[in-house]
């Protein structure tokens, strides 16, 4: 992982929960609108809910709530 991903993985965690929810919607659009004939919808469907997911757990053992 380069040190720029690391960097935006640490300041999406350093978001509120609105504000990381805003942020991974705006990127999962970049995405799709970039790259469409590239990535198959359901891999970015299966790559979202994975990092639901992730957010989830990870806030579950925190104590932190993050509705969607």
């Amino acid at each position: 992982m380069t040190g720029a991903v690391k960097d935006l993985l640490n300041t999406f965690d350093s978001l509120t929960a609105s504000e990381r929810h805003e942020a991974a919607s705006q990127l999962l659009r970049r995405v799709v609108a970039g790259e469409a004939a590239e990535i198959p919808e359901d891999a970015l469907v299966a790559a979202a809910e994975q990092v639901f997911l992730d957010l989830d757990a990870r806030e579950s053992g925190s104590g932190q709530s993050w509705t969607r």
